[in-house]
């Protein structure tokens, strides 16, 4: 079946649940957005409201890479971060504009293009130059240089799903997770071939009126297991479940659904292991950071407490009718507080 052309139908209402084909245009600003107490709003608090980000990871034992870019319209802000495993070797990036100057993320979660500059540093995602690829591009002022390209072939099988948020907004969200990749990253004077590394990589694309208040556990998994095959996973809590959750597992290119999804681990020890359980007996893992990529923010109307791990998963993936045994998978898990 073909995707949905635009997700905010002729009434101005977002269409909820589970896209298997995808949706082409996240058209926000057909949204027929109101206070709670069912005043409409302008264009304006439309235009300003709905935050939009988008995150990538490049996963194998041997490089560990993050690159996001964030519009919330007051501001935007991007990071990027590197981590060798053998040596622990970490180094990050981050960067903020007002007003999110020099940013833009084309509503189109498939094909639209994504950018964020700031001076000599400059981070591109464009899905749409090449037939089947989405194009990871960072130069940053230091040298270091991320050239990748992702794998999102018609064989893909993305989770896409929108749900409601709070009692007058809405996200959707697309992710895909363990797609093949290729190109070289360039850190501190040292190659690395991805293709060679086997690296994978994982896409997270989000936009929507969220709550002003909002948390959120994660965890991403991106790997090879010893038989060749590619595992990937994308599993959340505190967002995106009224209803419909994004919580799925990818199987070479299958997706395969999960339930609720209950994160475990002591705030006061970031560094303490952690365990995620799914309500329908498919995860069962635990998680051991190895290092942390944070930043705090506490300003008059934006605050965020944002706190990402990168690190090794154990236990057992129990699916389509088998049980596949993690033993020290390299993947990501978060713990994020944002007022927005």
């Amino acid at each position: 079946m073909p995707a949905l052309p635009r997700l905010i139908d002729a009434s101005g209402q977002p269409r909820y649940g589970l896209f298997p084909d995808g949706v082409e245009e996240i058209n926000y600003q057909d949204f027929d957005l109101r206070t709670v107490m069912d005043k409409p709003r302008s264009h304006l608090a439309k235009r300003f409201c709905c935050n939009q980000f988008q995150f990538i990871s490049l996963l194998s034992p041997e490089l560990i890479v993050g690159v996001a870019i964030v519009d919330l319209k007051l501001v935007s802000n991007a990071f990027v971060y590197l981590f060798d495993p053998r040596t622990r070797r970490f180094d990050e990036f981050s960067f903020l504009q007002p007003l999110a100057r020099h940013t833009q993320i084309e509503p189109r979660p498939g094909d639209g293009r994504a950018e964020f500059s700031k001076g000599a540093n400059r981070i591109v995602v464009d899905p749409a130059a090449e037939p089947g690829v989405r194009h990871l591009l960072v130069e940053l002022a230091d040298g270091t240089r991320i050239d990748a390209r992702i794998d999102e072939g018609a064989s893909q099988q993305p989770l896409s799903v929108c749900t409601r948020a709070g009692y007058s907004g809405w996200v959707f969200t697309r992710k895909t997770a363990a797609r093949g990749c290729s190109g070289r990253v360039s850190w501190q004077g040292q190659q690395f071939e991805l293709r060679q590394l086997g690296a994978l990589a994982a896409v997270d694309w989000s936009a929507g009126f969220m709550r002003r208040e909002t948390f959120w556990n994660w965890g991403s998994l991106s790997c090879r297991l010893p038989d060749g095959r590619r595992i990937g996973f994308n599993l959340a809590a505190g967002v995106n479940e009224t209803g419909f959750t994004e919580n799925g597992i990818w199987l070479d290119d299958q997706l395969i659904k999960v339930d609720m999804v209950d994160f475990q681990f002591d705030r006061a020890k970031p560094l303490g292991p952690w365990q995620l359980r799914s309500a329908d007996g498919q995860v069962d893992l635990q998680f051991e950071p190895a290092g942390t990529r944070q930043e705090k923010l506490n300003a008059l109307l934006l605050a965020s407490n944002f706190k990402q791990h990168f690190g090794q998963y154990r236990g057992e993936l129990r699916i389509a009718g088998e049980t596949l045994t993690l033993d020290g998978a390299w993947g990501l898990v978060e713990d994020h507080y944002a007022r927005w």
